[in-house]
């Protein structure tokens, strides 16, 4: 035994080289802190979102196109619009208007879901006001449908 020779694996670099392609930055795998705060104070900014979130961001803009098309067919069937600065811009030109309202809303559902866990109020964060504004477009595209149906008669 005492003419063995012993090495210090302390001094051994165990260490995988750098590669290329992380598969944590493409999203191929996940690590261990997604969700969770990176510090004890502030919002959580993640890469990947949950479907509900997203679903309803998506929700959101399809509902903005699904207004901006049922409010063209109410002001051509004699209806109009009270919002002053859309009015003007329906005046201007009916492409202007969807591009306006569709990047508006695109925009806001964004910068939105960015900052789902910022809180606003108390336990009230960005996530639920975008959940506020999906069911808000719902009921809005329900009046919208009725009014139509009244014009219709």
């Amino acid at each position: 035994m005492a003419n063995q020779l012993t090495i210090d694996q302390r001094l051994q670099e165990r260490r995988a080289g750098a590669s290329f392609v992380c598969p944590y930055q493409l999203g191929i795998k996940q690590g261990r802190r997604v969700t969770r705060r990176r510090s004890g104070k502030g919002a959580a900014y993640v890469d990947k979102y949950g479907w509900p979130l997203v679903i309803c961001c998506l929700a959101i803009v399809l509902f903005s196109a699904t207004d901006a098309f049922l409010t063209i067919n109410i002001l051509s069937d004699g209806g109009t619009e009270l919002n002053y600065f859309m009015a003007v811009l329906i005046e201007e030109s009916t492409q202007k208007f969807v591009h306006f309202k569709l990047a508006l809303t695109s925009l806001a559902a964004i910068i939105l879901t960015i900052h789902h866990e910022v809180q606003i109020r108390g336990g009230f964060r960005c996530r639920h006001l975008l959940y506020m504004i999906s069911t808000g477009y719902a009921g809005l595209i329900g009046y919208e449908l009725v009014l139509l149906q009244i014009i219709d008669v």
